[in-house]
């Protein structure tokens, strides 16, 4: 694939042999950054285990403390008192049996995040074929099935991910983006490993953390000493 000039000068600001230190990586992508408009950077992170198996699997939330810089759409299943906590807490979209028909009839997902109480999960059951692949599926571990909405949509809005392994054994998760500078980027992905490292399974054998590339979409990625973050 042919790069532009551009991309071959900040190429050469990277030692692709080298593990660069956390904040070193951090830095890195933000003065190798190319687009025009404010990239987001991503944390791509192998672990040693086998998510083939149920008691390795890695999955959870936390809210990065300078939030993500997106702006996140999120559709709460709920009724009654839930429903009105949830419209008063900012939900974008509040819904039940009419929320299943659009999404169903309309082909409809203009939403990020979908929150739902217990009571709700039977119902919203019917669209695991639709949102399970999206990664949209409410989830107890990710606090997304929960009675307390409020709370739910609050920490989604200041910042929550989600993490979870895909078919490799590997996280991709936003960190930020390239506006909020090296030291912010760098509180959010301390706080993303800290999470990530806490999560370990009690079945993972070996080195927990194998790799960790930091990267914009269209910066060069940037491996990180994914040692010194496991000790």
């Amino acid at each position: 694939m042919k790069r532009g000039k551009k991309y071959l000068e900040k190429e050469k600001l990277v030692d692709k042999t080298k593990l660069y230190d956390a904040n070193e990586a951090v830095d890195l992508v933000v003065k190798t950054s190319l687009a025009k408009f404010d990239e987001t950077v991503e944390a791509h992170i192998r672990l040693g285990v086998d998510s083939r198996h149920a008691d390795q699997q890695v999955r959870g939330a936390v809210v990065l403390p300078h939030g993500t810089g997106k702006k996140v759409r999120v559709l709460v299943f709920a009724k009654g008192d839930r429903a009105a906590e949830a419209e008063k807490a900012g939900a974008d979209y509040v819904g039940a049996e009419d929320m299943v028909a659009k999404i169903q009839g309309e082909n409809w997902f203009d939403f990020d995040v979908v929150v739902a109480t217990p009571d709700m999960m039977g119902l919203v059951g019917r669209l695991g074929r639709v949102l399970g692949p999206k990664g949209l599926m409410p989830n107890p571990k990710a606090g997304t099935v929960t009675m307390d909405v409020a709370k739910a949509i609050e920490e989604i809005k200041a910042g929550k991910i989600e993490y979870r392994l895909d078919k490799t054994n590997i996280i991709h998760v936003p960190v930020g983006k390239v506006s909020f500078g090296s030291e912010k980027l760098f509180d959010n992905f301390q706080t993303l490993m800290s999470a990530i490292i806490k999560a370990r399974p009690a079945a993972a054998k070996g080195q927990y953390i194998k790799s960790v590339v930091i990267a914009t979409t269209m910066s060069v990625g940037i491996k990180v000493n994914a040692a010194k973050i496991s000790e």
